[in-house]
């Protein structure tokens, strides 16, 4: 696998609102990469363990969280979305996107997230079948969900990124010709329809190969991230769960990006490439699995504080029948942490009045929140424990999974509130260390 540099031309149309050297034309060096054909490169024996030894940590880890990782799937994506949001500069929380996401209102930083979030489900869920041929049509549409308001289809003009102004001249880095570009993405099309070898292996040379391509005008992160759960699943690598690999990515984007990098150098540094996309795989795996058993541990817990509520207030019977909407309620928690009684009504299928009396005990007993809206009117009820821990996985990510009271995350939501956890839980906000698998 190899690349080549074509030389081009850069004399803006259209300069107006442009600076001075962004204005000067000149030549720039843009880089094609090659084709990458079906199979997989041979490597080196360092960077094929570090990949077979990641595919058995998201094994077992997918084992481990089993059927839950069915509920647990939208919060872990959600966890990936708002995680690829931070790299590329939209600092959004995990309550303002959950809130977004239901009430379909918010910043713009939120919804573009929650279009993520709707991108990544519909990646999996369409192009997870393995019998599947996987097309550029399938890529051009998943581009599409994230970034609907963009025109559609595959760029017809240079890109390039980074760079300390708006040319090409001073970029960081100069993606492929407009020109080539359909070439190039139904190759990597074809190298995710293929599911032999290491599946790790090919999703960080398919996801590598798609941001060096940079296909579209924008999206092209979370488009590329999107694909790396498809790979996975389309190889079984992962049955249950969704491993949030660019997580972890987010970080140590400094890492990300010399990475990226080094897949372009001469000769590429393809090993080092997949021996850094195994480790965040092998991180990201710990992080999903504790993750999972803190939401088995909160689900419990919750339970148990209405349970106490209702004998405290004398209610019969203490502890509710199992058809009752307030458990029905708290077994969908992790999924769905933003209520209001017209979703509860309707997923619920009951009605309006008996939803708000669920929403109104569970907020009484103190498990869930009320959040108003800007001319304080009561907007929604909130799991704020549910959500804190997905902002709790979210800095132990930025860190690498180590102690996040002596070194705060570079990047990543805030240390969400301690006080709602028990003496346990504080102990375990204050540092995460991945679990060994």
């Amino acid at each position: 696998m190899m690349g080549a540099y074509v030389e081009r031309l850069w004399h803006p149309e259209d300069a107006g609102g442009l600076s001075r050297k962004d204005r000067a034309p000149g030549r720039y060096l843009a880089y094609v990469p090659d084709e990458l054909g079906d199979s997989l490169p041979t490597l080196g024996a360092e960077a094929q363990g570090a990949a077979e030894d990641a595919l058995s940590v998201l094994a077992r880890a997918d084992e481990r969280i089993g059927v839950r990782g069915r509920y647990l799937n939208h919060l872990l994506i959600r966890s990936e979305s708002i995680s690829s949001s931070w790299i590329e500069g939209n600092r959004v929380t995990p309550k303002r996107l959950a809130i977004a996401e239901l009430l379909h209102q918010g910043p713009r930083q939120a919804l573009d997230v929650v279009a993520n979030v709707r991108a990544t489900e519909s990646a999996i869920a369409e192009l997870a079948d393995h019998t599947r041929t996987i097309e550029t049509s399938d890529i051009v549409d998943l581009q599409h969900v994230i970034e609907p308001r963009l025109e559609r289809g595959l760029r017809r003009e240079q890109n390039w990124v980074g760079g300390p102004g708006w040319s090409p001249l001073r970029a960081a880095f100069v993606p492929p010709p407009e020109t080539v570009v359909p070439r190039l993405v139904a190759d990597v099309a074809r190298f995710v329809t293929d599911t032999a070898g290491n599946p790790v292996v090919r999703a960080a040379i398919a996801h590598a190969q798609f941001e060096t391509i940079h296909p579209f005008i924008d999206g092209n992160g979370r488009t590329g991230r999107a694909l790396i759960h498809t790979v996975l699943r389309r190889a079984d690598a992962l049955r249950h769960a969704l491993i949030p690999i660019s997580t972890v990515f987010a970080g140590d984007t400094d890492a990300y990006i010399a990475g990226l990098t080094g897949y372009r150098a001469d000769p590429p540094a393809l090993d080092e490439w997949v021996i850094g996309f195994a480790q965040a795989a092998e991180k990201a795996a710990g992080h999903a699995v504790r993750l999972a058993e803190d939401i088995a541990d909160l689900d419990r817990d919750v339970s148990d504080r209405l349970v106490a509520f209702r004998h405290d207030r004398g209610l019969n019977p203490a502890v509710p029948r199992r058809d009752a909407v307030v458990l029905r309620i708290l077994d969908t928690l992790a999924s769905d942490p933003v209520l209001t009684a017209e979703s509860v009504s309707t997923r619920l299928a009951v009605s309006p009045a008996a939803a708000h009396r669920a929403l109104t005990e569970l907020a009484e007993a103190g498990i869930l929140g009320r959040t108003k809206d800007q001319r304080g009117r009561l907007g929604c009820w909130t799991a704020d424990r549910h959500l804190a821990l997905v902002a709790l996985t979210e800095r132990s990510n930025g860190v690498g999974g180590g102690d996040t009271q002596g070194r705060k995350p570079r990047l990543g939501p805030a240390l969400p509130d301690v006080s709602q956890f028990g003496a346990r839980r504080q102990a375990s906000t204050t540092r995460r260390d991945a679990p060994g698998l």
